[in-house]
């Protein structure tokens, strides 16, 4: 499943981001790529991780009183 699918169903923006045009995040991130971050948070890498990216949407639509 691809984040635009998800987008269908949930509000979210997805900002895409070359790990490899920047030292600093070759470094930061080196091979774990593609990954996907929610935040802070790293929600997954190298596959989309569909259960764990619901589920950090589903949490932040509890504090922000969407449930």
């Amino acid at each position: 499943m691809h984040l635009t699918l998800l987008q269908q169903d949930h509000d979210f923006r997805v900002i895409e981001v070359d790990v490899d045009s920047s030292p600093q995040l070759i470094e930061q991130y080196g091979l774990k790529v593609p990954m996907v971050i929610y935040g802070d948070e790293q929600v997954c890498h190298y596959f989309l991780d569909q259960a764990a990216i619901l589920q950090i949407l589903k949490n932040n639509n509890q504090r922000a009183g969407k449930a």
